[in-house]
């Protein structure tokens, strides 16, 4: 019997735009997927040969990369943080748009010249390497949420965090103060199965045709 390939999708912002390009794509998920009561992680799909699991989207790329599972969505900044040399990105799925940024409270006080700060953020890697640009060590401070609030009670001087419409940082007193990486939503291989696996290779181009055919229209 066929090996089952499993495709790895994300809970959260990206999910509801990404369903769509999928069905388009040929990867259709059980009625059950969309059972907003149904807490499984894993569903069959209308393919025979295919499953989806629905995690986090850092443990996309994660299970992508291990192979785990074969493909999968996720947004661009997951892809950068990590920095899997097993994962293959080889589609712009141009969903999910938003950026990664520098905010901290308004009327802070300057920092020119700092050498030293202290960071809240998802995203530490993305975050020192941003810094180091500057010639500034940045001590990251790893939450997976509430970022907004870090500065408020004193654990963070700063934050980066995904940015869409700029609402929350508003809400929350916060400005930007620097733009690090706009962000899209991609396809992802295991690059192992993009080369031992015919099915693979034949959902990237449906992907990719997909993709050129949203961008000419």
């Amino acid at each position: 019997m066929t090996n089952s390939l499993t495709f790895a999708i994300p809970k959260g912002r990206i999910l509801d735009e990404a369903l769509p390009v999928m069905e388009r794509a040929g990867v259709v998920p059980e009625d059950a997927f969309h059972d907003k009561a149904n807490r499984s992680l894993t569903f069959a799909t209308t393919r025979d040969d295919m499953r989806l699991i629905r995690v986090r989207a850092f443990d996309v790329a994660t299970f992508v990369a291990h192979g785990a599972a074969q493909m999968g969505i996720v947004g661009s900044d997951v892809i950068e943080e990590f920095d899997y040399a097993d994962l293959y990105a080889p589609v712009d799925l141009d969903i999910g748009h938003c950026y990664l940024a520098v905010a901290e409270p308004k009327g802070a006080s300057a920092t020119n010249g700092a050498s030293h700060l202290r960071v809240a953020t998802k995203y530490p890697n993305l975050t020192r390497r941003h810094f180091e640009r500057q010639g500034i060590q940045a001590e990251c401070v790893k939450l997976n949420g509430a970022m907004e609030i870090a500065p408020e009670l004193g654990l963070a001087g700063r934050i980066v965090d995904l940015v869409s419409s700029g609402r929350t940082l508003k809400e929350n007193g916060l400005v930007e103060t620097d733009h690090i990486l706009d962000i899209t939503a991609r396809l992802i291989v295991n690059r192992a199965a993009l080369k031992t696996d015919p099915r693979v290779a034949a959902l990237v181009e449906a992907f990719r045709a997909d993709s050129e055919n949203r961008k000419a229209a």
